[in-house]
């Protein structure tokens, strides 16, 4: 909700409450997140499902906007919805109207300040590779990508590691007219599991058009060994987007969690958030 709109009336009063919805999906057969005309979108299929069931028009705002592709099992939206509906129950209702690749797990009243997009913390994604000879788990195959090459893990967190912090990742970044790239990184670091798959484990406080799968794509090349450990760091100093950098396979990535602050620090965090950034 921007500064300038009216605030959601309060439950019971025949007006409306700011509902937040955690949701999940699998991305395989979605066009990414956003309307496109004539596209199977995550947004598309939710907004027309819960017009549907509700008898009016439903808009959603969503923490994070995922690719075609990409998966989610934390993902946030929230809408503006009738005080009268009984909102615990609500995912209950969606769960009969949606199709079997997108749920709705909870919904609750929150504040009118929380806004999915602008009161988010930071992101979290998990992106999952193997470099088995035998490819992914036929069980895994829509959620782990299979790498052709042995990979070294330690080489590859070495490399994580000298991007972590507030930089301009216009290098690793699709650009969008008018948004900055400049962002926090937080955590970027793989594991090797138990079962050999390996998991990057990206959080920031946002994340630019195909930055996630861009950082990944970087740190394959250093893992494989074609690349030097310091080569997706010095990427940093770019002034636009580099050209050697692969942008990873959507499949493997999924948004896992958003983090918010509590419900005094709604409002504060949103304007926070609405400033462009700029390096000091």
């Amino acid at each position: 909700m921007f500064a300038d709109e009216p605030a959601v009336p309060g439950s019971g009063d025949g007006g409306l409450v700011r509902v937040r919805l955690d949701l999940g999906y699998d991305g395989t057969e979605f066009s990414g997140w956003a309307r496109q005309p004539n596209r199977r979108t995550v947004c598309g299929v939710l907004e027309d499902t819960m017009s549907m069931v509700l008898r009016e028009d439903v808009v959603l705002t969503v923490a994070g906007r995922t690719d075609a592709g990409v998966h989610a099992s934390g993902q946030v939206a929230h809408a503006d919805l009738p005080a009268t509906l009984d909102v615990p129950a609500f995912p209950k209702r969606l769960a009969r109207a949606l199709p079997s690749d997108v749920r709705v797990f909870s919904a609750r009243v929150v504040p009118p300040t929380f806004d999915a997009r602008f009161s988010a913390l930071r992101r979290h994604y998990e992106y999952r590779v193997t470099d088995a000879p035998f490819g992914a788990h036929p069980l895994r195959r829509l959620d782990t990508l299979a790498w052709p090459r042995p990979l070294d893990v330690d080489a590859m967190n070495a490399a994580a590691a000298l991007l972590l912090g507030e930089h301009d990742f216009c290098a690793f970044c699709k650009r969008r007219e008018g948004a900055t790239t400049i962002r926090e990184l937080q955590r970027l670091e793989l594991a090797r599991g138990d079962d050999g798959v390996i998991t990057a484990f990206v959080s920031a406080d946002a994340f630019c058009h195909s930055m996630v799968r861009s950082l990944i794509g970087a740190l394959l090349a250093v893992g494989e060994g074609r690349k030097a450990v310091e080569w997706p760091g010095g990427l940093l100093t770019l002034h636009g987007r580099a050209s050697g950098v692969t942008v990873a396979p959507a499949h493997g990535l999924s948004l896992v969690r958003v983090d918010f602050p509590g419900d005094e620090e709604l409002g504060e965090r949103a304007a926070v958030t609405r400033r462009v950034r700029t390096l000091s």
